[in-house]
């Protein structure tokens, strides 16, 4: 239960990240901090998710949010992380990642609770060493180690491809998405001849 509140903090901290407005690298779904998260990386783990799910008998439908987004984001928090964990000298066992990637959390499935923080099953020993770290970082941060772990976080800001938008830092029921479009191609305006025939 321990790795599924720590991975919910992530995702929640996570969303609250604001992009930087920096040149994107071509062929980068995201840049974090020095690394790379390639479009065709996002698209071949996007690819290999959906298969998890079918053999689950479940549907990217259930997720109610593109799998691309899905995908974009957990990666962006993995790079995040492994990031915090070298600056904070945090190593992960073999163990202790075969006991998070066990834990059933919430849906009494290991294979599920996997699947439910978009995670493949090729991608989730990368995963589990990310949660680890978390674990260690909050307990390493002390009292105020969700404040702390949330503060370094956001110290680390990546810089995405408009094609996803930007981070929405403000998710409700009425806009659930991950990402907001950023109007990277303007918006809707009214032309002039348009004006003057209404007028």
């Amino acid at each position: 239960m321990k790795s599924i509140r720590v991975a919910v903090a992530a995702a929640a901290v996570g969303i609250a990240l604001t992009a930087c407005s920096s040149p994107m690298q071509a062929g980068a779904a995201a840049l974090v901090g020095n690394e790379r998260i390639t479009v065709s990386e996002v698209n071949a783990d996007s690819e290999a998710y959906v298969a998890a799910l079918k053999k689950a008998k479940l549907s990217e439908k259930d997720l109610g949010l593109p799998v691309s987004h899905v995908i974009l984001q957990r990666l962006i928090n993995v790079a995040v992380t492994e990031q915090l964990m070298a600056r904070h000298k945090v190593q992960a066992s073999d163990t202790e990642i075969d006991a998070v990637l066990k834990d059933p959390g919430q849906y009494q499935s290991a294979e599920i609770n996997l699947l439910a923080a978009g995670v493949a099953p090729a991608d989730a020993r990368e995963y589990g060493r990310a949660m680890v770290g978390l674990q260690k970082l909050q307990q390493q941060f002390g009292q105020s180690g969700q404040e702390r772990l949330a503060q370094e976080f956001g110290s680390i800001k990546p810089v995405l491809n408009p094609r996803y938008g930007a981070f929405n830092a403000q998710r409700s029921q009425e806009n659930p998405g991950i990402f907001v479009d950023t109007g990277r191609f303007g918006k809707l305006t009214v032309q002039p001849a348009q004006q003057q025939q209404q007028g």
